[in-house]
């Protein structure tokens, strides 16, 4: 629930809520020095603004794999998702097991070949193809506004960190925290992030595992901590992933799980991993199509295993840190100035000590930065190439856009520090981002996937079918904050999911019917039934030969893997 608050007045705002030393404060400035010196060393690669916006198109399947995940490994992540684990429990493994790792399977066995292999530089860009510059300019516009938002997310949870080490103003931090992300960002751009993204990615799990493990020794172990869920709030529905009520708002049973797989596993989830462009342009990074295809299917591994080190945390906290255990109890109201976002910071303050503590920060303090670069990253693409190039400033020198590229990189962390303090007024982020998701993502997915599969969509359905579904959504939410829909939990931005895709097809469709589609000829690599298999498949020699390279059977052996966990925490 919104609450229109930064409050300094928080114990995460009191200065000094971590007892880091100077042994911890050495660790995080070797991180923050390793952090700069991929930025410069990334900086000497980039002379084109192929090379600033996607790498040159030449990194290897595992770094843009890894990557891919890193970049989507921030507040929504550890921060977001630990919050959801200390508030709902275990139903929010679903964000992983059913609102991830299937889209990315699919993104990477069907979407990719047709992002790869038109060579477009930006999701809009294949809007721009396939339905014209209507849709294209909506796309293009409402991603820059949604990574924006999102970019002040991971920027206010940055600047969290800072001001509980060194108990500077949270607006003072917020700056601080901008410049850091903006320094490495603009100096070498999407091959910067990338690599920084790497490095992040194992930074943070060595920061998540042992506070894990300690967390889970402190509270008893397993069957502790079983007891002490089953004990609290919620009870003993927050142990299973399965119908998940408490989470989608529904009392229903069988509306939760249609609420989930329908409104969270499709629409949300695929409208997120195969059309966001923070995403996708990590795959497109790559130096092969096989490789692009195998990224996300590379990234879906580690990703269904996440949740046991970011929302275990959360549900040792709710059990185990008082004064988030008095907030859970009397219904996310009290608690003595801590809520649900607060769950990681709370249990490093009790569980680690100094040294081990230092490492968590930079695990904590790589997943913001990874989050934030990412927005920043994308936004920068889209809005030079999509947005200035194709309608403000056309036909200059390559150069020309390569200097624009790394001005936007500036414009956009300074309009991420003021959405910073929307951020701030959320007690569990994850309402604000799925909120965000079901604005942006659910009428793009819809769109996206109707015109892939059905040539008869046209360039009027495009445009119209993305701007009706996001009002749809929004309205939604409306309906829910006055209080018409009784929606509690994240049941509104499913809700606003699902409607928003629904409403989306509905017109889509309708306004193909009365409009004239785009001759046939020009929807080769754009529409699936009309593009040459050979074009779609990836090659199997080289650097890409190997069973272990195919991305179908790597697909397989994860779907597998999926299915065998939603059995055993059922």
């Amino acid at each position: 629930m919104f609450t229109g608050r930064w409050d300094s007045t928080q114990v995460l705002a009191q200065g000094q809520l971590l007892d880091a030393n100077a042994v911890d404060f050495a660790l995080l400035a070797l991180y923050f020095a390793f952090v700069l010196g991929i930025g410069y060393l990334a900086r000497r690669a980039v002379s084109t603004s192929l090379d600033f916006f996607l790498s040159g198109r030449a990194l290897p399947a595992w770094v843009t794999g890894l990557a891919f995940i890193s970049a989507n490994l921030g507040a929504i992540e550890i921060i977001g998702m630990s919050a959801n684990g200390a508030e709902y429990g275990m139903p929010t493994m679903h964000y992983f097991w059913i609102g991830a790792v299937p889209a990315m399977l699919f993104l990477g066995v069907v979407m990719m070949p047709f992002y790869y292999g038109s060579k477009v530089r930006s999701v809009p860009e294949f809007m721009l193809r396939r339905f014209g510059k209507a849709a294209h300019l909506v796309n293009g516009i409402s991603f820059a506004v949604a990574q924006i938002l999102i970019a002040g997310v991971n920027l206010y949870l940055l600047a969290s960190i800072v001001n509980a080490l060194l108990g500077w103003p949270l607006w003072l931090s917020v700056l601080l925290a901008a410049a850091i992300v903006l320094s490495y960002t603009a100096l070498g751009g999407l091959s910067a992030a990338i690599y920084n993204e790497v490095l992040q990615f194992f930074v943070i799990v060595a920061a998540l595992l042992p506070l894990t493990i300690v967390g889970l020794v402190k509270v008893g172990g397993v069957q502790g901590l079983v007891a002490k869920v089953s004990a609290g709030p919620g009870g003993a529905e927050q142990l299973s992933a399965w119908p998940g009520t408490q989470l989608t708002g529904f009392d229903n049973s069988v509306l939760s799980v249609v609420g989930l797989v329908f409104g969270l596993g499709f629409v949300l989830s695929f409208g997120y991993w195969t059309t966001n462009f923070v995403e996708v342009q990590r795959a497109m990074a790559s130096k092969s199509m096989s490789a692009a295809q195998r990224t996300p299917i590379i990234g879906s591994f580690p990703k269904m295993f996440i949740p046991f080190i970011v929302i275990i945390p959360g549900m040792i906290a709710a059990v185990l840190i008082p004064e988030l255990a008095a907030y859970k109890q009397a219904g996310g109201t009290g608690g003595g100035g801590v809520d649900y976002n607060d769950a990681i910071l709370l249990l490093m303050r009790d569980l680690l000590p100094n040294g081990i503590l230092g490492i968590a920060l930079a695990g904590l303090l790589a997943s913001f930065m990874a989050g934030m670069a990412a927005n920043l990253s994308s936004f920068n693409t889209v809005f030079t190439y999509d947005i200035w190039q194709s309608y403000v400033v056309r036909d200059r020198a390559d150069g020309y856009y390569l200097r624009m590229g790394r001005w936007v990189t500036v414009g956009a962390t300074l309009a991420a520090v003021g959405t910073a303090f929307i951020a701030a007024g959320y007690s569990n982020l994850m309402d604000y981002l799925q909120q965000l998701f079901s604005f942006f993502n659910a009428p793009l997915f819809a769109t996206f996937i109707l015109g892939m599969f059905w040539k008869r969509m046209t360039p009027h359905a495009g445009w119209a079918g993305l701007v009706l579904g996001t009002v749809s959504a929004v309205a939604v939410f409306g309906l829910s904050e006055s209080g018409v829909l009784d929606l509690p939990g994240q049941g509104a931005s499913f809700v606003g999911a699902g409607v928003a895709f629904v409403v989306d097809i509905v017109v889509s469709v309708v306004v193909s019917l009365a409009t004239r589609p785009k001759p046939v000829a020009e929807l080769a690599g754009l529409v699936y039934s009309l593009t040459p298999r050979a074009s779609r498949q990836a090659a199997t020699s080289g650097e890409d030969a190997g069973w272990y390279r195919r991305p179908g059977l790597l697909a397989g052996i994860a779907l597998v893997l999926i299915i065998a966990l939603n059995i055993v925490f059922a």
